[in-house]
């Protein structure tokens, strides 16, 4: 498969000289910067230094509540809870984040990432195999699940009222997606809440 990169143009050279003095960095970076839309000192430190009152409201995001609420029941009913997610940068680093949030707060807790070369990406019948086998209650998805409609359908054929209960918590890219054709908000919440 060929590829073409798309370099973008240099920034106006004031602009990027003024930047880099003002932030007092190199050229090239503040060359960076600009590319990206970052043109002044204040959205530089917003960029670097960022605050958390600088980000949105999680739950203007559709259905969050559902999520925090069935995370919520999971561990005051001492549920396993499985982190998943995909073994590229964005995956590995979200299950790192994520686990190591919880497993600050909450003991009963795993992580799963599949294996590149027999399970590729998503959510794998393996890795619903693994949850199953290792009696979890729930599987956080993260960055991940959002097509997998046909991988929570065997999830819930694999269901013991005993030891398994599945759901797909989706990641903050997934819901952002949600209106992506392959997503039906009532059958997710049929889904997490089973």
């Amino acid at each position: 498969m060929d590829k073409k990169w798309i370099i973008k143009e240099a920034p106006d050279d004031t602009l990027s000289r003024e930047l880099a003095d003002n932030l007092q960095v190199d050229l090239a970076l503040s060359n960076l910067l600009i590319q990206r839309g970052i043109r002044t000192f204040s959205e530089a430190k917003l960029f670097f230094r960022p605050d958390l009152s600088d980000l949105h409201d999680p739950f203007l995001m559709a259905d969050m509540n559902i999520a925090v609420d069935r995370i919520g029941s999971a561990m005051a009913r001492n549920e396993k809870i499985l982190i998943y997610g995909d073994y590229d940068v964005d995956g590995t680093t979200s299950v790192a984040l994520v686990y190591s949030f919880f497993k600050e707060r909450y003991q009963n807790i795993g992580y799963y990432i599949p294996d590149r070369d027999k399970e590729g990406y998503g959510v794998s019948i393996e890795g619903v195999d693994f949850a199953s086998e290792n009696n979890y209650n729930l599987v956080i998805a993260l960055d991940c699940g959002i097509k997998a409609i046909e991988k929570v359908e065997y999830a819930r054929s694999k269901q013991n009222p005993n030891t398994f209960r599945k759901a797909l918590v989706e990641s903050m890219e997934g819901i952002k997606q949600k209106d992506s054709a392959a997503l039906d908000t009532d059958y997710w919440k049929a889904a997490a809440n089973p």
